[in-house]
This record gives structure tokens, C-alpha cells and sequence, in this order.
């Protein structure tokens, strides 16, 4: 393990945390309209708990942008607005992974390439160096072999202490969506140990119906505290996400942390299969954001939505657990911790 670098649980204390205000709504399309005002509540909500980070396009964006926020009735003194054109909103993916190290933190530039699926990114690209000269920190480019390594930040999910969450679909599939030619589990650990300080790494399997990364893991299980992990099932046999997700409880009932203990392991429902325009949408209780103040958690008007936010809520007795409507968001194939990028202290 690289001792120099850890890789902060996603419970431990923010400076801020980065959003992106969408200039456009092609990851909407015809919901523009409504995500618009989600994205209000949502950024309402979080800078009631931190600093909100907001990229907005141009000048003119942001002055927009600020009126939907004063309109609200949002904490404006808890925005900083950064101007940076991009390609989408999904800051867990295009933004900056931030380390500790021994002298502070460190930005990791991670080759964003669009999930290996799109061809307009190279706006994106941009992000992680653009928010490491807001913060004023070092950036490093994650590079393995001598070549650049693409990952982005919603495939991996730390304790804090050493152990990581992935999945092979994601990392490892050599046909679809290859994020690194011919890398092995071993070449991912290395990676994750020099740049992350990680020493364990536990692997799922598969991802959930409609999910456009091809298997991020915050779709599908996140720790909540050191030895606990929370993983989302599905109660109806004849979907799809039944037996990948009874897989990837299996092979949790099977892990070891870095400490070599088993994880608490607890159960989230899923809400019941959302279809709009004929696409099935990858909803999922496990894509929360964890704030300084609160945990928000994807709701979508569904009788699990309650059951989901109790079983959270039990996973963070310091924080409020608040559900924020994510029936629109999900159209754009993610939701909140999609949208997001934590900025730790």
C-alpha cells in the first residue's frame, strides 16, 4: 500500500462539493425543463450542508443559473461559481478524484474518455485541472505502463481505509465500453495502490439493467462506514437485475476488508422498473451523496422510497437522511452522486 496517498471515505469531511448546472438539456432531452428546477432543490439542499463548487458555461449562464437559485431561495453565500464549459453535468466521472497525501491533497486527472462510449468529451477533459487550480492544489495525471489509465470516479467507492469497490463489468469487459486495452485485475490494483493507497480491492460483478457506464458500482453498493456496506437487490425473480445483483450479494457475503474481517453487509431494495420513451432506466437508492449535514438519496415515487430512506438512515445516525425527487434526473441515465464529486478537506 502507498502510504503517501489515501483515497478519504465519502463521510469524511468536505471543503465542498462540485456540481455542474447542465447549460443545455441534451442529457434531458425534452426534461430540460424540469431538471432545470431538480437541479435547484438539489443544489438548495446541498448548500444548506457545505460549500457548493458550481460550474456554470459562460457569464451569461451564471447569471441565469443565479437567478433559478435566488428564486429558490437558495444560501447564495455557499455557492462559488466556476466558469468552464463542458460537454455534460456528471462530475463524479469528469471531475477530479482528490487524495490525501502527506503534504495535503492532490487532484487525480483520471483520462476521462466519455465512458469509453461517446465522442464528445474533450471539454470535459478539462475539469480536473480547471477545479485543482480553483482549490489551488497539485494535479497529477493517473498513468500506468506508461500510458494514460481512464477511470472514472463512479466505478470505485472506498472505506476510507484501504478497501475499494468495483466491478469487472466496467473495468475488465474486453468487448464493450473498454476503458484500458488488456489491463488485468493485477494492473487495476497497482493503480489503485500507487495513486489511491489502496490494499485491498473487493470485486463485484455486473451493473443494472440500463446502466450507460456498463456496471459503476454506485448503482449498485457504497460503504457507509468502515466495515459496512450497503447493496441494492431486487425482489422480482423474473428481472434482469435479480440474479446479477444476488451475484454481486454473494461475492459480498464472500469479501474480506483490509483488515481481513467480513463486512457488514446490509440489503437496499430497488424501486420497481421505470420505462420512459421505451428505455429501461437504471433507478437505484445506492446512488446517495453523503454531505457534511445530510445523505440525499434518489427517490422516485415508489412504495420502496420509504423503506430505502429508513434502512439508510440507519446507516448514518449523525446525519438527516433526505430524499430529493430524482424521476426526472433519471431520464439523463444517473442521479445524484452521478451529478456529484465530493471535495474533501
Amino acid at each position: 500500500m502507498n502510504k503517501s496517498r489515501r483515497f478519504p471515505a465519502e463521510w469524511e469531511k468536505h471543503q465542498a462539493v462540485l456540481l455542474c448546472f447542465p447549460p443545455d438539456g441534451q442529457d434531458w432531452p425534452g426534461k430540460y425543463g424540469a431538471v432545470k428546477w431538480a437541479f435547484v432543490e438539489f443544489i438548495k439542499k446541498s448548500a444548506e450542508s457545505e460549500q457548493v463548487i458550481l460550474i456554470t458555461a459562460t457569464e451569461d449562464h451564471k447569471r441565469k443559473v443565479t437567478g433559478y437559485l435566488q428564486a429558490a431561495n437558495t444560501l447564495l453565500s455557499n455557492i462559488k461559481f466556476v466558469i468552464q464549459k463542458t460537454n455534460r453535468s456528471w462530475m463524479r466521472d469528469s471531475g477530479p478524484i482528490i487524495v490525501k497525501t502527506r503534504s495535503g491533497r492532490e487532484a487525480l486527472e483520471c483520462n476521462f474518455n466519455g465512458w469509453a462510449k461517446y465522442s464528445n468529451y474533450s471539454l470535459d477533459k478539462q475539469i480536473p485541472r480547471t477545479i485543482a487550480g480553483f482549490l489551488d492544489i497539485p494535479v497529477t495525471k493517473v498513468m500506468y505502463n506508461g500510458r494514460p489509465v481512464v477511470l472514472e470516479g463512479g466505478a470505485i467507492d472506498t472505506n476510507g481505509n484501504g478497501t475499494l469497490l468495483s466491478t469487472e463489468e466496467c473495468l475488465l469487459d474486453s468487448r464493450q465500453q473498454i476503458r484500458n486495452a488488456g489491463f488485468s485485475k493485477k494492473d487495476y490494483e497497482n493503480v489503485f495502490r500507487e495513486y489511491f493507497g489502496i490494499s485491498n480491492v473487493i470485486w463485484l460483478g455486473k451493473g443494472i439493467k440500463g446502466d450507460d457506464t456498463h456496471g459503476h458500482v454506485d448503482d449498485l453498493s457504497r460503504f457507509v462506514n468502515n466495515d459496512t456496506i450497503v447493496t441494492v437487490t431486487e425482489s422480482n425473480k423474473k428481472d434482469y437485475n435479480y440474479a446479477v445483483l444476488q451475484d454481486n450479494l454473494k461475492r459480498l457475503s464472500k469479501a474480506r476488508l483490509e483488515n481481513g474481517r467480513q463486512p457488514n453487509v446490509v440489503t437496499l431494495p430497488s424501486p420497481k422498473e421505470i420505462i420512459f420513451n421505451g428505455q429501461r432506466l437504471p433507478a437505484s437508492y445506492a446512488n446517495f451523496i453523503i454531505l457534511n449535514k445530510f445523505v440525499l438519496v434518489p427517490v422516485f415515487n415508489d412504495p420502496n422510497d420509504r423503506i430505502a430512506l429508513n434502512i439508510i438512515s440507519e446507516c448514518f445516525p449523525g446525519r438527516e437522511v433526505n430524499g430529493i425527487s430524482a424521476v426526472d434526473f433519471i431520464w439523463g441515465l444517473g442521479t445524484l452522486h452521478c451529478l456529484s464529486q465530493q471535495i474533501p478537506v
